[in-house]
């Protein structure tokens, strides 16, 4: 158990949290939402001791052991990859590396002796000898494969790294585990282990994430950040949304009928107040006006942008052939092997798959920023495009203001006109002066949505786009694509946003090549001669390796 008590957390004058009460117990998995700035990375630290508190405190059970996500992806590089999971359980780690030490020594005492024995007692009763196997099981899982667990961890790339951080917080069965945005950089097939994971898991989760999907999978209970305040609401987001919808519904339906009544009231009042037979009620019923109290509706934090994607013309039967598109990475892998399609005008293709660099490739190639080895592609005459690249480092890396940004691409070179697009993704006036470089990564992505939306382009490519946006961004985005007249490419580990905005799924394997299914991606993911193909395949791969 966890418990936040009367806790106040103040940066500078401004109190982010005030007088925060909460109590996190075993055996639920609470999902911490609100909308960005609001403090959910915050209140985490704060829970994990990271942070002290203005005023409060914070109460653990005494003997239980906390386990953190850790975000520095650089801090372990010297390690190998199964110290870093293991060292997760630091005094498990301390326990190896003790033994280990004593008997390497040449000149091993008597004393040395007594202590191994004590070691290796401790070491038992914490499953030691089954650390190695269990670390190995949970990278397995995350898809870290075998060969890479002997690896310095300074040799894996980025996403491998967050999968290895990720394994250690999860490893020797903490009693207390929190997790800010688990999910990020995962993909789809680690994010589902990860539920399971989750939803098996017995003791407390504090998890912070900006997935729908996976909140509503693994919460038991959520806890919405608002105005400094926490509440608690049984069960998962879904039901958060409904619960603290309806109760504003209710709020409102009160008020009306107070409204009434005290509209009623005052008529009598103001009626009969002169008159000298009806005086008595007169009097009464301004009492029972003086009783009655209105309810403060707070309105929410939360901010929506309005995403609406315009084309300006009409996409016609002829959108995309790709033919036979062959591609190698640096490193010689085939990321591409004979890529072939042909895009229908009302597809909304989503790319899936592990290989993170073959679809990003692809999508650059299609937009003519790399060539690939052999194959071609061919966009329709009446078509024109929208990139939304995962790495948007060149876009920003310059000293323009967010108006003098976006009027670069902006086909009506209007003041008036440009602050129009930005204010509905919430830059208000005076944010247009800002520099685009010092943009948060939220901030920056919204740029680049404004940038599509007055492009007016009928084809959208999206490269992951809803990484560093908020829960509000992220369901305008999935509105404004369902909504869209034209057609649409992308990839994205959000699971709601890809049922609901494809009706295609191309899975690029690991191997290059390709399936194609007219289907949902629920409808997909379910298929089993889809599953057939990938088990075979991984099969494969396994008895190359052996």
């Amino acid at each position: 158990m966890i418990e936040a008590s009367n806790v106040t957390y103040r940066v500078g004058k401004k109190a982010l949290f005030e007088d925060v009460n909460i109590k996190f117990t075993e055996g639920n998995c609470y999902g911490l939402i609100g909308a960005n700035g609001a403090g959910k990375s915050t209140f985490l630290k704060i829970l994990s001791g990271d942070l002290e508190t203005s005023k409060g405190e914070i109460i653990i059970t005494p003997g239980q052991r906390m386990s953190v996500l850790e975000q520095d992806h650089f801090k372990y590089d010297d390690q190998t990859v199964l110290d870093t999971v293991i060292g997760g359980n630091q005094r498990l780690f301390e326990i190896m590396k003790e033994k280990d030490a004593i008997y390497a020594k040449e000149d091993f005492s008597d004393e040395d002796g007594i202590r191994a024995s004590e070691l290796e007692g401790e070491f038992a009763e914490m499953n030691g000898w089954e650390a190695e196997s269990d670390a190995a099981t949970l990278l397995n899982g995350l898809g870290i494969d075998t060969a890479l667990h002997y690896s310095v961890m300074k040799d894996l790339n980025g996403s491998e790294k967050v999968k290895v951080l990720l394994a250690r917080a999860l490893f020797g069965n903490p009693d207390i585990l929190l997790l800010d945005e688990p999910t990020n950089h995962l993909d789809l097939d680690a994010i589902e282990w990860l539920e399971e994971f989750l939803i098996n898991f017995e003791n407390t989760v504090i998890v912070v994430s900006h997935d729908r999907y996976f909140l509503n999978k693994v919460c038991t209970q959520t806890a919405d950040i608002d105005y400094g305040k926490i509440q608690l609401y049984a069960g998962n987001y879904d039901f958060w949304y409904e619960s603290s919808q309806l109760l504003i519904r209710q709020m409102k339906e009160a008020n009306k009928k107070k409204e009434e009544k005290i509209k009623e009231l005052q008529e009598f009042i103001s009626r009969f107040s002169a008159n000298a037979s009806k005086s008595k009620q007169a009097t009464s019923r301004k009492r029972a006006l003086e009783k009655i109290q209105l309810d403060e509706i707070k309105p929410s934090s939360r901010k929506y942008p309005y995403i609406d994607f315009r084309p300006d013309r009409e996409i016609g039967n002829e959108v995309l052939i790709v033919e036979d598109i062959c591609l190698k990475g640096e490193d010689g892998t085939q990321l591409l092997d004979h890529i072939s399609f042909t895009m229908g005008h009302d597809d909304k293709i989503a790319f899936v798959g592990s290989n993170e660099q073959a679809k990003t490739a692809l999508f650059k190639i299609l937009m003519g920023e790399i060539e690939p080895d052999s194959g071609t592609y061919k966009w329709g005459v009446t078509t024109s495009q929208a990139y939304f690249p995962k790495d948007n480092t060149k876009e920003f890396n310059n000293d323009y203001t967010i108006t003098e940004w976006l009027m670069g691409y902006s086909p009506v070179k209007d003041v008036t006109y440009v602050r129009g697009f930005l204010g509905r993704m919430l830059f208000p006036g005076e944010d247009g002066v800002k520099k685009v470089k010092v943009l948060s990564g939220g901030e920056k992505v919204r740029c680049l949505l404004s940038k599509m939306m007055i492009s007016g382009a009928n084809c959208l490519i999206f490269d992951e786009p809803t990484n560093h946006l908020d829960m509000e961004s992220i369901s305008s985005l999935n509105e404004g694509v369902m909504k869209f007249k034209g057609v649409v490419l992308f990839a994205c580990h959000d699971h709601q946003f890809t049922q609901t905005s494809a009706n295609r799924i191309i899975e690029i394997l690991p191997d290059g090549t390709m399936i194609d299914k007219i289907t949902t991606y629920d409808e997909y993911l379910a298929n089993d001669e889809m599953a057939r193909k990938r088990t075979v395949y991984k099969a494969q791969i396994e008895d190359d390796e052996n």
